[in-house]
């Protein structure tokens, strides 16, 4: 049945028509926009549609569209929710992939939108909530967890809630606690504090003080007294307690089932893309998660209808809530549902193009149906956007691998290379702030010999340890030279042949005859090159057929040398020709020829005359970066990407793969696990095999090796690159927390790191009990600051009564059993009878009326 524009609701108009972030909440079972000053908090009572717009290859928009259901929201609003983001997806073209979320389960992807964290608040749209600004301040603990995008939950505030594996964060009104449990994370630690600078920054106006708590220290941060102060004095903490958030979603035999009316059948057999017709939908049963597959020409009641089935089939077998499910267009598939078919063919294409053509098939075909698309396509040309080359002026040394040895290239040689052999590039140079950088790289030719590919691999490698891992280290395949490669020659030149001993010899056992580039034979050079980044000329079979149009080329016949000009090329080609025609055979008589007036002798040299080629090769230069992280399990390679990622997601322990398509990146951090780096080069060239069949990745893609604190600049420009945050020294927390807090900060952290290690000053509880004496008597304390004993007479008493109220319930239940006669003859004073039962460890649950008859006493 034809859908109509009619059907699908209005508040979707003009959305997806720029980049970033729309969001509406389900109010009343209808969508309404939802401010962005309000995009970071979502209540539990509520349920939200949010899209996330970027930009594709030429400039088309891509979406990605999130249903998020709170824990309190209503079966019916979460079922609009669902039901709603099919219809935006059909008014952005059918293009979006879809995610479920559910509070508590968010995705890695939905998370890294809201970073540092999102804020999960009571209440909703039906219960009149107040904002969370309006709203009296109160303590609120929170725990964080995440390596690269924070899950925050708010607890109970209650000692019971800390443990020792979790990072927590204690917001008070004048200062903020980051509690460091002792099993913690150290990259938890490291975002957490990212979620410190939040609060301090939006919720306290940059006022308030930061203090961190390190759980397990023998001896005591200075903060540490106040801290324990709040929770009713220093005590053991209890161990972790399992949630439904520490559920690992466990992988299961994959099922494909079709979807008719609703009902699931089960498809036999090992999967295919085959398997899946354009006019029907699927569900692909993972176990942890769930893939919804639409066909292009499916009807927008049948998409309803496969999304309404995964709910069901979790409700039916019980799934964990946590269960994922995600619904994709024919032609606009995800990697992770790819990934489960056996065979999946790719376009002919690079990129994203299979994904490209299928979102314009699926727009228009929904037009067909009636339904209104707004923003299919945007228009616009690709921009040949190119990475910063290296510093010019550098000193560059070259050797030929020949055997188990490499062999220095000549300087008046240097940038020409044989398609036979391998070399070993060196580059020096210069950075802005005058650091001396490295490149070091082995160029692969298409007919080299592999025992000299792992030779000029094992001496790369040789090289690299020998200058402490320093140099950026580089593999680069014939074909496949990347801009700041070809910058380093002037000009580079690839010939046929080889002059490798190991490159003649198979020649030789292969009974080949030797094409080998000389100066006084027949060669046809082409020159497509029009400035440093892409000077390349290469060697091509000398015939007619050759030639093209939009180029120049060079012929080499004994000791002539011809410069061909093509119709359509320009002068910057030209002066390149000319310059390489120089560089090969110095002191030539040089012949120019524009096409259309060659002589004789130039066909002639040719072996005849025949139509040269007016088709222009383009390059497809792609700059869509996407960062990963990866598990290696024996030979099995894990990735998981990294969404909207930042300098701030390197953290030193990992080491992470950079992909732009154009050229793959190992990132190693400087306290990445040891036998990890060793194996860089090998699990980028894992990842390639697998990029090359899912993602249609150029099998011999450019592949470096970068080492933490000596990025280059072809790296640094896929982010907002922050120098001081490269040469920061410590941990992946030291560092955020020098960053974030400056040196003062983390020089008070040495020295408690210094204390600890020397085991003398108060111990943790010590320091809770004097922060608590200090607390009911502060004449007796003389602090450092006005603000601190302003902090001491008002906010840390009163805390301290409050926290106190909820805690140590069976040492007040002993006292209201004891004789009247026994209580009033007690000498202990308030502060005294405070610090024995902290001392004891005992609970009481209203200690703050027993304090306030202890006052009442005294007056």
């Amino acid at each position: 049945m034809s859908t109509s524009a009619k059907n699908l609701d209005p508040v979707f108009q003009g959305a997806g028509q720029r980049v970033g972030t729309e969001i509406w909440r389900i109010e009343n079972f209808q969508p309404a926009p939802w401010p962005k000053t309000e995009h970071r908090k979502f209540y539990s009572g509520d349920s939200y549609i949010i899209l996330q717009t970027t930009t594709g290859k030429g400039g088309s928009y891509l979406y990605d569209i999130h249903y998020w259901i709170g824990k309190d929201t209503s079966q019916d609003e979460a079922g609009t929710a669902a039901i709603k983001a099919i219809e935006l997806d059909a008014a952005l073209g059918g293009r979006a992939v879809q995610h479920r979320e559910l509070q508590g389960h968010e995705s890695d992807m939905f998370l890294s939108y809201f970073k540092p964290c999102i804020i999960h608040l009571d209440g909703g749209v039906a219960s009149g909530f107040k904002k969370f600004e309006e709203e009296k301040f109160e303590n609120r603990l929170y725990v964080c967890r995440g390596k690269r995008v924070v899950r925050m939950k708010q607890l109970p505030f209650a000692r019971s809630s800390l443990n020792h594996d979790d990072v927590f964060i204690l917001d008070t009104e004048s200062k903020i606690y980051q509690f460091n449990g002792a099993n913690s994370n150290i990259q938890e630690r490291a975002k957490s504090l990212e979620v410190v600078q939040y609060l301090k920054e939006n919720y306290h106006e940059r006022k308030c003080e930061v203090a961190i708590i390190d759980d397990g220290k023998l001896v005591a941060e200075s903060d540490s007294g106040e801290f324990w102060v709040l929770f009713g004095g220093f005590a053991p903490i209890g161990k972790k307690l399992a949630s439904e958030e520490d559920i690992v979603l466990e992988k299961a035999a994959r099922k494909l089932y079709s979807i008719t009316d609703g009902q699931l059948k089960l498809v036999e057999g090992t999967l295919f893309k085959a398997m899946l017709e354009n006019n029907k939908c699927y569900l692909l049963d993972c176990g942890g998660e769930i893939h919804v597959w639409v066909g292009r020409v499916t009807q927008l009641e049948d998409r309803k209808v496969a999304c309404k089935a995964a709910e069901e089939l979790i409700h039916k077998e019980n799934r964990p809530k946590a269960t994922r499910i995600n619904q994709v267009t024919q032609g606009c598939e995800t990697n992770s549902f790819k990934y489960n078919f056996h065979s999946w063919p790719l376009g002919t294409g690079t990129g994203n193009t299979a994904g490209e053509e299928g979102r314009g098939k699926v727009a228009a075909l929904l037009k067909q149906q009636g339904v209104g698309v707004k923003g299919s396509t945007k228009n616009a040309s690709v921009n040949e956007e190119l990475p910063p080359l290296l510093d010019g002026g550098g000193k560059v040394e070259v050797w030929r691998v020949n055997g188990s040895a490499k062999t220095p290239v000549p300087t008046a040689e240097i940038g020409k290379f044989y398609a036979g052999d391998c070399y070993i590039v060196l580059y020096t140079y210069h950075s802005v702030d005058k650091k001396e950088e490295y490149l070091l790289a082995c160029w692969i030719g298409k007919e080299s010999i592999q025992d000299e590919q792992i030779m000029a691999a094992q001496l790369s490698d040789t090289m690299w340890t020998s200058m402490k891992g320093r140099p950026v280290q580089g593999r680069v395949f014939q074909g496949n030279e990347p801009p700041q490669f070809i910058g380093l020659f002037q000009p580079m030149v690839i010939l046929k042949g080889g002059l490798s001993t190991g490159y003649k010899k198979s020649l030789a056992d292969k009974s080949m005859n030797d094409d080998t580039y000389t100066s006084d034979g027949v060669a046809l050079i082409h020159v497509s090159g029009t400035s440093v980044h892409n000077n390349k000329a290469v060697q091509v079979d000398a015939i007619a057929t050759s030639l093209n149009s939009f180029d120049c080329f060079l012929l080499q016949s004994g000791n002539s040398l011809f410069i061909w000009h093509g119709n359509s090329s320009n002068i910057e080609q030209h002066q390149w020709a000319l310059k390489i025609g120089e560089f090969l055979k110095s002191g030539a008589t040089l012949k120019h020829v524009k096409e259309g007036t060659e002589s004789s002798a130039f066909w002639f040299a040719l072996g005849g005359k025949q139509s040269s080629s007016n088709k222009k090769v383009t390059s497809d230069i792609i700059r869509d970066p996407h960062l990963y992280t990866f598990t290696l399990n024996h030979t099995l390679l894990q990735v998981a990407e990294v969404f909207n990622f930042s300098q701030d997601d390197l953290l030193t322990e990992d080491m992470l793969i950079l992909d732009t398509h154009a050229e793959v990146f190992i990132w190693i951090g400087q306290s990445a696990e040891t036998k990890d780096k060793h194996m860089a080069f090998d699990i980028g060239q894992k990842y390639v095999d697998l990029a090359v069949r899912l993602e249609g990745l150029a099998s011999h893609v450019p592949l470096y090796k970068v080492t933490e604190g000596n990025e280059p600049c072809f790296f640094t420009s896929y982010f907002s690159w922050d120098s001081a945050k490269a040469v920061a020294h410590g941990n992946s927390f030291e560092k955020k927390l020098a960053l974030l807090f400056g040196a003062t900060f983390s020089e008070r952290q040495a020295i408690d790191k210094s204390n600890n290690g020397n085991q003398s000053g108060p111990t943790q509880r010590a320091s809770a009990l004097a922060a608590l004496s200090s607390a009911f008597n502060p004449s007796n304390s003389k602090p450092k600051s006005t603000k601190l004993v302003r902090s001491a007479q008002g906010s840390q008493r009163a805390a301290a009564i409050a926290a106190l109220s909820s805690v140590l319930t069976a040492e007040q239940k002993k006292a209201m059993s004891e004789s009247s006669a026994s209580k009033t003859s007690s000498p202990y004073s308030t502060a005294a009878v405070l610090v024995e039962t902290f001392q004891r460890g005992t609970q009481c649950s209203e200690i703050g009326d027993l304090i306030e008859v202890q006052l009442k006493r005294k007056k």
